[in-house]
């Protein structure tokens, strides 16, 4: 069962990135402040529900919370400043485009970087236990996903349809026929597929 709020009298914003340890792509987060009565028995960690599940959610979350954002840091940003300064970003990209300033987040993971003056809290396995982050969690990973499943049109070969951007075997197979592309991230050490049978 999720909780409903870390603090009943706050408004509060769960924070939840997607695509973090992908090869090639954005990283995406979404920050959502939903209200504190709000329920949905599907409502659960993005990675606890399969694809159709996600996204019969996404619009439910859009219409019922206060308000969302969600936000993308590109691969090139991610290159220059790491994976997780670039979470970060994106997490703070998502603050800023609310209509709702939030008196508190609740952050899934175990890291952040203060936004202003707003007081936060680090939960690892936060998507898991509250719904504000649940929430978020489900509109990172769905809209990443629609954006790989649209570049999977012009880099057909490397499987973005199915596999998003993460390292799969098909996807590093691709990489070591094909190379990498414009979209891949080069600061990433992408093993090639034989390193599948160490792992």
């Amino acid at each position: 069962m999720l909780s409903p709020f870390l603090h009943s009298a706050l408004v509060e914003a769960g924070l939840d990135e997607a695509g973090r340890g992908c090869y090639a792509g954005p990283v995406f987060a979404a920050a959502v402040i939903l209200p504190k009565d709000f329920h949905h028995p599907l409502l659960n960690d993005s990675k606890k529900l399969n694809e159709k599940q996600r996204v019969q959610l996404r619009p439910v979350i859009e219409k019922e919370s206060i308000c969302f954002s969600v936000a993308s840091v590109d691969h090139e940003t991610i290159d220059r400043i790491n994976i997780l300064q670039a979470s970060f970003t994106a997490m703070h990209l998502c603050i800023e485009q609310l209509r709702t300033t939030p008196e508190f987040l609740l952050i899934d993971g175990n890291r952040f970087r203060t936004y202003k003056s707003i007081p936060h809290q680090c939960i690892v396995k936060g998507d898991g236990k509250f719904a504000s982050i649940a929430a978020a969690s489900i509109l990172a990973k769905t809209y990443r996903d629609e954006f790989m499943q649209n570049l999977h049109a012009s880099f057909p070969h490397y499987g973005w349809d199915k596999n998003k951007g993460y390292g799969t075997a098909t996807h590093r197979k691709a990489i070591e026929k094909f190379g990498l592309c414009s979209y891949h991230r080069k600061s990433f050490n992408i093993q090639p597929a034989e390193a599948l049978l160490f792992e």
